[in-house]
């Protein structure tokens, strides 16, 4: 069945999206880690290593699953359009529990626009290819 192939796609999707907003989130943290460095000012350099090792890593294995979802996936504009979403909302919650940011009314439409967008394309199935001479000669 189409919908169980799509599964594996959707799902490396959704980890990319996510990946990309924990390497984000990694970044501001090794820019911005004032509040904690004033505890402790010993672990500078540690803390900003740490983050600044998890941004990359996060970006590597994000690629990877950015790059297994559009092997599974049946349109790169699916992919896309999910591992955004995805991205959106982790970046969302992890701005909440890592920062303390709120997001305004307008972004929560945006999101809801865009998750909108991804129903009605995951619900389209792909126009089947017509039958081209070469293929028929094979049958």
């Amino acid at each position: 069945s189409p919908v169980f192939t799509m599964v594996p796609g959707v799902v490396y999707a959704l980890l990319a999206g996510f990946l990309g907003a924990v390497a984000s989130s990694s970044a501001k943290l090794s820019l911005g880690l004032k509040p904690v460095l004033s505890m402790s000012p010993q672990l500078h350099i540690p803390l900003r290593l740490l983050c600044g090792g998890l941004l990359f890593t996060c970006n590597a294995v994000m690629w990877t699953f950015l790059a297994k979802a559009l092997r599974y996936s049946s349109s790169s504009a699916q992919t896309t359009v999910t591992t955004t979403a995805s991205n959106f909302v982790s970046s969302a919650f992890l701005g909440q529990l890592l920062f303390g940011e709120a997001q305004m009314t307008l972004w929560w439409v945006g999101i809801s626009l865009t998750f909108t967008g991804l129903l009605v394309l995951h619900r389209v199935s792909p126009q089947e290819r017509p039958q081209s001479t070469e293929d028929k000669r094979d049958e």
